[in-house]
């Protein structure tokens, strides 16, 4: 019998040591190790049943072959996948505990099921009355849509060899544990052999495969890297809850764009998919507002418009306050250094409080513009002329630098019916003569520049 090895693994990245040190050498992360149990390499775990191995191609030799897809119906989902869901594909979604996860694999398994495919679905954190009860609840009923309540890694592979499904969803991946491995449900060695297993299980049998997936306080998806770098496709579920809006982004996709984005919306019938999402965001906006901004941001190959919001306010102590809300804290300290240097306004001694509408966290630097412009007019109580759109890069000289996919960002203002546009001078260049007919254009190369477009003192 092979000896039982104590090693210790880090709960970030997964590297693996015989002795416990603060820091992780591979990932530099502080205080992550847990000590785990290694597992005897008896026998090849996941080797193939015969001896013939592949013989390397010449890369213009290689057959091409349309990977078929599986549509669900939801366009947000079928868009941010590729076009459709892959056979044999393995998907991770991660998100904070009762974003919507659940509720929207549910949806989608409804969708799959629909069309005659047979789903299967593992609910490890709760009975099969209780998800019974959420689909219910949600509408759901389809005769080809399975549930099994279970942890064993051993009894789920034994079902789903068995029934052969076309659809395979665990929730979650935390909670399904292996017997013959000492170590407890969620760590290390347990993620990552649980993976390892159900990728083989999808690859081989042509299941397309979604996990659900905890995350960390930090925001990321819980367990080794290892685990996402074992799927093919990785989506992360967040959102503000007062707000009701969900975003679902692809961090990861082999079979599809990365970094693009499907917005929802939480109604007590589930999720709906939001087609317009400026319309949404801007709904609710009030025109001629001081501090009020509209910028267009693009997540993915997705451009929306968003309105951004800045308070500038007299603070009754020694030390300003300075908060955001969906935005880089950092930038907004930068943004407001420049505008100290560069335009001369005093706000050492003021409150600043810029909040992106509607729950989004954006993160590109197109959107510096709009905040320097923002915080200008709060402060000097003047508002933004009419149905203006405003973007571009602030460098920490006071110069407005160029962004890309600018058509992008003027379709949807003119599809939206904004009338003028603010942007980089060097973004004028290139642009189809078709756009610039249908919107007024202004290139600036400063700040200063900027400030003309707010309109005369409001009225107090």
């Amino acid at each position: 019998m092979a000896k039982v090895k104590q090693i210790w693994s880090c709960v970030e990245c997964g590297h693996s040591q015989t002795k416990w040190t603060g820091s992780c050498p591979a990932c530099h992360k502080w205080n992550t190790f847990s000590e785990e149990v290694e597992i005897p390499q008896e026998k090849a775990r996941f080797g193939p049943t015969n001896e013939k191995s592949s013989k390397p191609v010449r890369i213009n030799e290689v057959e091409q072959v349309e990977l078929p897809r599986i549509k669900t119906g939801i366009g947000e989902f079928d868009r941010l996948m590729g076009g459709g869901v892959v056979h044999g594909s393995f998907s991770l979604i991660g998100g904070d505990p009762g974003i919507g996860k659940s509720t929207l694999m549910l949806q989608v398994c409804e969708k799959f099921a629909s069309q005659g495919l047979t789903v299967l679905y593992i609910s490890g954190e709760e009975s099969a009355q209780q998800t019974s009860m959420r689909a219910k609840r949600l509408g759901i009923a389809a005769e080809s849509l399975y549930l099994l309540s279970e942890t064993r890694f051993s009894a789920i592979k034994l079902n789903v060899e068995q029934m052969k499904p076309d659809i395979l969803i665990i929730d979650s991946i935390q909670i399904v544990y292996k017997e013959e491995l000492p170590s407890a449900p969620g760590s290390v060695t347990q993620v990552r052999e649980i993976a390892t297993e159900c990728m083989h299980l999808s690859k081989g049998m042509g299941i397309a495969t979604f996990l659900i997936g905890h995350v960390t306080k930090a925001g990321e998806i819980a367990g080794p890297r290892v685990l996402e770098h074992l799927v093919d496709t990785v989506l992360d579920f967040d959102g503000d809850r007062q707000h009701g809006y969900r975003m679902l982004r692809g961090a990861k996709n082999r079979f599809g764009p990365t970094d693009d984005i499907a917005i929802f919306q939480m109604t007590e019938r589930g999720l709906d998919e939001v087609e317009n999402p400026s319309l949404l965001f801007l709904e609710e906006r009030k025109e001629r507002t001081a501090g009020s901004v509209i910028i267009p941001t693009i997540e993915g190959t997705r451009p929306f418009l968003v309105e951004l919001q800045a308070l500038v306010a007299p603070s009754p102590f020694s030390n300003s306050t300075r908060k955001s809300t969906g935005l880089n804290p950092n930038r907004l300290s930068l943004l407001l250094a420049v505008i100290e240097k560069r335009m001369g306004y005093h706000l050492h001694n003021k409150d600043v409080f810029v909040s992106v509408a509607g729950g989004l966290k954006i993160t590109e630097p197109a959107i510096d513009l709009g905040i320097l412009l923002a915080i200008c007019a709060s402060y000097s109580n003047r508002a933004v002329e009419g149905k203006t759109l405003v973007f571009g890069e602030v460098g920490l000289g006071g110069e407005v630098r160029s962004v890309p996919r600018v058509e992008s960002r003027i379709k949807e203002a003119v599809h939206m019916g904004f009338e003028r546009c603010v942007l980089p001078k060097r973004n004028l260049k290139g642009l189809s003569k078709s756009l610039t007919g249908k919107i007024a254009l202004i290139g600036i190369e400063s700040i200063e520049e900027a400030i003309s477009v707010l309109s005369p003192a409001a009225s107090k």
